[in-house]
């Protein structure tokens, strides 16, 4: 019984030695993200993307950035982002206010999408929007459109 514990032991020392160096060091690992959004409307105004770890809201994104608008498909680059589980909000700002504009009861005015197109027939679920982030780079695709629209 003694030899089995012994050998045991020092398997799991054997496989310790061969771990990545990342793992024993406890460094993290990053990742580059590329979001493209497609559907792109026209050059007026600006893009807010934002990579978004822990809910929709401002506060809840990781990351977050505007870039004149051109139309069609446009990149967004994040670099060093922490491997894990990331969803994605971005929204064509027309009139260059900052933020995504909404009619009386709430309902967005302006192109908007989200990663995994969902929030499309009913408010977004994060958890549904949610991909995987993997080392050494993801590319993540939204597509805008406006509200009713396809």
């Amino acid at each position: 019984m003694a030899g089995a514990a012994a050998l045991a032991l020092a398997t799991l020392i054997g496989s310790a030695l061969v771990a990545p160096a990342s793992a024993q060091s406890g460094e993290t690992r990053t990742a580059t993200v590329t979001v493209r959004v497609s559907d792109v409307e026209s050059a007026e105004g600006q893009v807010y993307v934002g990579l978004c770890d822990r809910g929709f809201s401002e506060d809840r994104c990781l990351d977050g950035r505007f870039q004149p608008a051109r139309p069609g498909t446009m990149s967004f680059t994040f670099e060093n982002v922490p491997v894990g589980m990331y969803a994605v909000a971005a929204y064509h700002d027309i009139n260059m206010n900052e933020r995504m504009d909404s009619n009386f009861i709430g309902l967005p005015r302006e192109p908007y999408g989200f990663s995994n197109d969902v929030g499309r027939r009913a408010p977004p679920n994060f958890s549904m929007a949610q991909v995987p982030v993997t080392a050494p780079a993801t590319t993540i695709d939204v597509r805008l459109a406006r509200m009713g629209g396809s």
